[in-house]
């Protein structure tokens, strides 16, 4: 007989939320084109749902759990994964939600360039239906030691990286974040080293884990939270997870990322989680938890050392954290 045995970070599917919990969401937004839940329409200012129902994606969602990718606490309720965002080019702070709703999501492209077959642009729908979405659930683990559990929708970036047709030479990935001067006013502070910029090495952007993030919730990705695309990769430090990504370039040089010019020996480029390798001005030995407060030990790799520990081995003298 063969037995399964779950891995460390997996949860029971019964513990992770019904599809018809989306699908009622998704009644709840007609509801909202129609105007019979006009009023409290009008006091959602996070969900982008009005948004949402004018999209020419829309109709994706939700997409398909995948049962492989689930956790070993809780989901994070919605309204504070919403609510408590990091998002520099609108204000460095978490109350950033509001703000980001000026952002500007049509037209959208992504650029595809440096060492590829073939330099494309791309509007972002027509990227979106080439690639095979699914919903995976993954803890998030910022270096500020705050953590919450997420259910991305999006796909493998290693889909992306075969749509993008790489020559042998890439090493690198390197992403840019958009810079729209008329809706982001964190742009005017000129001491940060704009655009946003953040990169990986070809392996750890094809590893499974990595994802490009196109929803949250069962829903579109809202603007607070990096639409209308962003990069997840679990394992790591949460600014390494770039948003609102409009270019992305396949180099044989290593990328220097935002964090890394602007403070190289708090924030490096390989910025795993580690419980053991402080940041400079705090530990990292243990993480909150958004939903409830409670104080839990951090996992090394957040948990996912089954899945990118190989990706590091020989690199004892590049920290884990750095």
């Amino acid at each position: 007989m063969l037995i399964r045995r779950n891995k460390g970070w997996e949860i029971p599917e019964r513990e992770a939320t019904p599809e018809a919990v989306y699908k009622n969401r998704r009644q709840f937004l007609k509801g909202i084109a129609t105007g019979s839940i006009g009023a409290s329409a009008a006091a959602m200012p996070l969900g982008s749902a009005l948004a949402q129902g004018t999209s020419p994606t829309a109709d994706l969602y939700p997409v398909t759990r995948n049962p492989a990718y689930t956790v070993d606490r809780e989901m994070t309720e919605k309204a504070k994964a919403l609510t408590y965002n990091n998002f520099y080019e609108f204000g460095s702070h978490k109350s950033i939600s509001s703000a980001a709703q000026a952002l500007k999501l049509r037209p959208w492209t992504v650029k595809i360039d440096g060492m590829v077959e073939k330099p494309i642009e791309i509007d972002f729908e027509d990227l979106v239906r080439k690639m095979p979405l699914e919903e995976r659930v993954y803890r998030f683990r910022c270096v500020e030691a705050w953590a919450m559990t997420v259910p991305w929708s999006g796909f493998p970036m290693k889909a992306l990286v075969d749509f993008a047709k790489p020559l042998s030479g890439a090493k690198y990935v390197e992403m840019e974040t958009a810079s729209q001067k008329e809706t982001m006013p964190g742009l005017r502070q000129f001491w940060y080293p704009w655009p946003y910029v953040e990169g990986l090495s070809m392996a750890e952007a094809t590893n499974e884990l990595t994802m490009i993030a196109t929803g949250i919730y069962g829903e579109e990705m809202p603007k607070q939270n990096g639409a209308p695309l962003r990069l997840v990769t679990p394992w790591k430090y949460g600014f390494k997870n770039i948003k609102s990504i409009v270019r992305i370039t396949f180099t044989d040089k290593r990328p220097v990322s935002f964090w890394e010019e602007l403070n190289k020996d708090e924030y490096g480029f390989w910025a795993n989680v580690n419980p053991k390798v402080p940041h400079p001005r705090w530990s990292q030995a243990q993480e909150r938890l958004l939903n409830n407060g409670e104080t839990v030990p951090t996992q090394i790799y957040n948990g996912y050392g089954d899945y990118v520990a190989d990706m590091y081995k020989g690199m004892e003298d590049e920290k884990l954290f750095m």
